[in-house]
Formats: structure tokens, sequence, C-alpha cells
């Protein structure tokens, strides 16, 4: 076990796990991160509207950033969600390869995510099989009828 912490301790380290509403990556690789968000509300209008969340597709960006340290070779990322209800969802696995030091990888995927809950979804961030970090979207639903404001 205190081989494990050394390990982790000397790299690969975490830049950022965030969600944002949109990337954009210069030609020199830098990233600008627009609206990082951590809440998405979902709105229905009309006498129509139903009472629960009906099965939605939110879009935004998850980005991973990780820095090598003394980190060598490929490893496997996986970003997997969890419901509001605990349940885990299928996971989305990304090979990066580690150069060294200051090098390291971006992970930058845009998400059309299903959601069929209101609720804290959390998005675990795993690197070889280890949990580094989580990163947390809560969905609300608003109901606008006719005459609300």
């Amino acid at each position: 076990m205190a081989g494990e912490a050394v390990a982790f301790e000397t790299g690969p380290h975490l830049s950022a796990a965030v969600l944002c509403e949109r990337v954009l990556e210069e030609k020199d690789g830098v990233l600008t991160l627009v609206r990082l968000v951590d809440r998405i509300i979902v709105t229905a209008q009309g006498p129509d509207a139903p009472t629960s969340l009906p099965p939605t597709v939110v879009n935004f960006w998850i980005v991973v950033s990780l820095k090598s340290g003394a980190a060598r070779g490929r490893s496997v990322v996986k970003i997997r969600p969890e419901q509001p209800s605990g349940q885990q969802m299928d996971p989305i696995e990304l090979t990066v390869h580690f150069e060294g030091e200051d090098r390291g990888a971006n992970l930058i995927l845009n998400m059309g995510f299903n959601v069929e809950q209101e609720g804290l979804y959390w998005f675990d961030i795993l690197l070889d099989e280890r949990l580094i970090t989580r990163v947390p979207l809560r969905i609300l639903y608003q109901r606008q009828t006719a005459g609300s404001q």
C-alpha cells in the first residue's frame, strides 16, 4: 500500500476535471474553457408540460487534464457516470500516453448525456482503475404552464 501512495504522489497528476459549455483549443494546444457548469436546468413549457422530468439529452463538454510527472507509458482513463439513484452507468474508456515531466494529456469529450432523473449525477474519473476525482452535475427540472412566471 505504501508503494501505491508514493507512485500516486510522483504522477501522473490531475490538473483539471470540469464540465463546461464550450472548449476552445488553440493551435499551440492551450485550452480555453467557457462557462464551467455544475448544474443544468431542464425546462418544459405549455399546458401539457410533464409534471416530472421527461427523458432528456443534455449537452456539455467534459475536460480532464493530466500531467505525467514521473509516469511513462500508456494508461487507461475511465469516465464513469453515476445516476442520482447511485446506479453506475457504462463508462467511457480512453487510452492516454504519458511522456514524463510536464507532458500530459487533455481529454476533451462532447457529451450528449441522457438524463431521466432529477438530482445529482457524478462523473468518476479513474486512472488505471484508481479513482482520482469525481465531478458533480445537478439536473433540475422546471415546469412552466400557461399563466405561470
